[in-house]
């Protein structure tokens, strides 16, 4: 028994033992990382491609995380079997330092872009198939990675946008989408007509099955938005499906205008019909909520 302990005891055997166990930490911490960054990971729910993209996505991010973790542990297991054999970790790290901090000047862009494109996918704040707006761009996001989002505009063109650059953004295709439609009057005709006339039409699309599943709530009538000596603007209010807006409010038109030629009233010559959209579950008012 003392022969063995004193076996164990010679310098080059015990240093052997403390390689090996650190290499055994090491590949234990990087098991352990992996099981964690697979938390991230949320599985498809159906077979859309919306779901297998977001799915992708938080693949791609658990993998990255992962990935700098893991040469992390590695860096810092290295070190310590450096300074256990004799050799001094000191230069090296100063060396490690030194790059590092060259890489990171020279990549400053890409690093906030990356980091960005990090808390867009953990967030949640859009996937492949939104609508979004970004500045003066609009458009459906065609392709996300941590470095990038693309995005076709209604002209066809693909615009490539640096997610650093990304400081607001609205998503247009989340739980509704909301029209306002103005339609003006003559001022001498009687309002509880028009009115009158504005529920029909509504009514008649709210009991359309062909539209009825692109509508969330409404066509309502909110009242007279605006009166003048030119004509009375009364204002509806529809809610839709994400994105169906625009063509929901077309709709909502051609029916008005076909009951008003049905019973009678005059349209004003200036027609100010006007819609407006927005993408939000959140708030009542006319403007699309921004996703930081």
């Amino acid at each position: 028994m003392t022969s063995f302990l004193r076996f164990f005891s010679q310098p080059a055997i015990s240093t052997a033992l403390y390689l090996v166990l650190i290499l055994f930490a090491a590949l234990l911490l990087n098991r352990f990382l992996r099981a964690m960054t697979g938390l991230l990971v949320k599985p498809a729910a159906t077979s859309a491609r919306v779901a297998q993209q977001r799915e992708q996505q938080t693949r791609n991010l658990a993998s990255v995380l992962y990935t700098a973790a893991s040469i992390a542990v590695w860096i810092v297991a290295l070190l310590t079997a450096l300074d256990k054999v004799g050799v001094n970790p000191a230069p090296a790290l100063l060396i490690g330092g030194l790059c590092a901090i060259a890489v990171g000047l020279g990549a400053q862009s890409l690093v906030r872009d990356v980091l960005a494109g990090f808390f867009i996918v953990l967030e949640d704040q859009y996937v492949v198939g939104d609508t979004v707006q970004v500045a003066e761009t609009s458009g459906r996001v065609e392709h996300l990675t941590l470095r990038r989002t693309v995005v076709r505009d209604p002209r066809g063109a693909l615009v490539s946008i640096a997610n650093g650059e990304i400081r607001k953004v609205a998503n247009l295709s989340r739980d509704w989408s909301q029209a306002f439609v103005d339609v003006a009057v003559v001022p001498g005709l009687g309002m509880d007509k028009a009115m009158q006339a504005l529920e029909t039409a509504a009514a008649d699309l709210r009991g359309d099955a062909a539209w009825s599943q692109a509508l969330v709530d409404g066509p309502r009538v909110l009242g007279v938005q605006q009166f003048d000596p030119a004509a009375s603007v009364i204002r509806l209010q529809v809610r839709t499906a994400p994105t169906r807006q625009e063509e929901v409010a077309r709709e909502l038109r051609r029916r008005v205008q076909v009951e008003f030629q049905r019973q009678g009233i005059a349209i004003p010559d200036a027609q100010r019909a006007d819609a407006a959209s927005i993408s939000s579950a959140e708030k009542d008012d006319a403007q699309p909520q921004a996703l930081s």
